[in-house]
């Protein structure tokens, strides 16, 4: 903990947010994770809702149950009790291993994402792919993880224009993490692989497959064999192992 964080902030009538920095890092994103969950092993009554984002952890409560002072001071006197940015990640996580095709027509924007990162096409494949990456949070579509974090050699910006549309199921980098998108949508990311991973099912009992702290793999496949992982499931030929 430092000087200026964690800070406590009311989230309307009835929420808090605990905000463990200003920008993203690892450490923060840990004691989001691992606030959260601590929580909700607390099992607070009147707690409705809790969720992260990349370094913040929400919580929305009943204000019938406990009122704002109550709430801010249980919220205190735990985050008093341990220093949070190394704390252990929330039991539960998964370790993904999703197929992804690197590059080709339908992942165009490797080459230029590469060059931006100063790696060679193969480098570029040979970095992402075996970097374990760690869902840091849930956000702008449906079930979409934002992942990292990458080298700093992945800290390129944002292309200053849309692409038009990548398909679901793209890979994408920027600021040193990767989206896998869950829809189908304009982005300034750039597409630099494709997998058959379908992130979003709404008419599963749980539609959101990737949870924030789930870590995951992009390994290397070609495209014909990608095809047919597609026409065999959801899943796009992704393994899960319990990792916690």
């Amino acid at each position: 903990m430092t000087q200026d964080w964690p800070q406590i902030r009311t989230a309307g009538f009835d929420g808090f947010l605990v905000s463990f920095g200003d920008s993203l890092s690892e450490p923060a994103n840990r004691a989001a994770l691992a606030f959260r969950a601590a929580v909700a092993r607390a099992g607070w009554d009147g707690i409705l809702d809790t969720s992260t984002s990349l370094v913040s952890a929400y919580l929305q409560f009943d204000p019938h149950w406990r009122d704002h002072a109550a709430m801010r001071a249980a919220l205190e006197t735990l985050l008093g009790e341990r220093d949070w940015y190394a704390a252990d990640l929330p039991e539960g996580r998964s370790l993904w291993r999703v197929p992804t095709v690197y590059g080709t027509d339908i992942a165009p924007q490797l080459a230029e994402a590469a060059a931006a990162a100063g790696m060679s096409v193969q480098e570029a494949i040979t970095s992402i792919s075996e970097t374990r990456v760690r869902v840091q949070t849930i956000g702008f579509a449906p079930g979409q993880p934002y992942l990292g974090t990458l080298s700093s050699a992945w800290d390129i910006p944002r292309q200053t224009a849309l692409t038009d549309k990548v398909p679901e199921g793209a890979l994408t980098v920027a600021i040193r993490q990767l989206v896998l998108f869950s829809v189908s949508t304009p982005t300034g990311w750039r597409h630099i692989g494709q997998t058959a991973f379908r992130l979003f099912r709404p008419d599963a009992e749980v539609p959101f497959v990737l949870r924030p702290g789930d870590e995951v793999l992009f390994e290397p496949t070609d495209a014909e064999t990608l095809h047919n992982m597609r026409a065999a499931g959801p899943d796009g030929g992704a393994v899960r192992e319990d990792i916690a």
